[in-house]
């Protein structure tokens, strides 16, 4: 090889590695700026929407999503959980959700915007424990030979049915939250959002 050759290939060294420098400095650069684009977790625990996938949630299955750093449940019902919600009414506390600010859409019998979907913060409105699922019915349940399936707050007895509303002479003062939320689509919603943009 003749010097100038050396001194050729010495520069090809030389922009190749200028040029990876460059690469890797131009990706340093922007993920923290795409990253600063995203929620940051203060926002997310301030009250960002969240969005959670139900296509996979199969009818009498429950998921769990945080929002404002509290678990929202979000229940399939069963045609059965359904039917045992029109009969409660003389057993609970506020059958129609007239106290409790909520949603207007969800003023109803089921608390939902679709009847077969319950969403609601899994918090107790007592003291703010967070009440086990009970779905089995009857003495199955371990709660009484009348129960319909819903919820036990292990703190302090207050039992609430599958639309959330809390049933008479309990500690819980109110019927479960129903957060703000909307339908992006049959499997999607999103939780902290409605189309008022709330």
């Amino acid at each position: 090889m003749s010097c100038d050759e050396k001194v050729d290939c010495g520069r090809r060294r030389l922009l190749v590695a200028t040029a990876t420098a460059g690469g890797v400095a131009g990706v340093a650069a922007v993920v923290p700026f795409v990253a600063s684009m995203l929620p940051s977790e203060r926002a997310k625990s301030a009250g960002a929407p969240v969005e959670a996938d139900i296509s996979k949630l199969q009818p009498g299955e429950m998921m769990t999503v945080e929002w404002r750093g509290k678990p929202v449940w979000i229940i399939r019902r069963t045609k059965e959980m359904l039917d045992g919600l029109t009969k409660l009414d003389d057993k609970l506390a506020d059958p129609k959700s007239d106290k409790q600010m909520q949603p207007e859409y969800c003023k109803n019998e089921y608390r939902s915007i679709k009847p077969e979907y319950m969403i609601a913060v899994g918090i107790c409105t007592h003291l703010g424990c967070s009440p086990t699922d009970k779905f089995k019915s009857g003495a199955e349940s371990g709660i009484d030979a009348d129960w319909a399936g819903g919820f036990l707050c292990p703190c302090h007895g207050s039992t609430f049915d599958l639309a959330g509303r809390v049933y008479k002479s309990k500690p819980a003062p109110d019927n479960l939250e129903v957060p703000p939320h909307k339908y992006l689509s049959d499997a999607k919603i999103v939780i902290g959002e409605d189309t008022k943009g709330a």
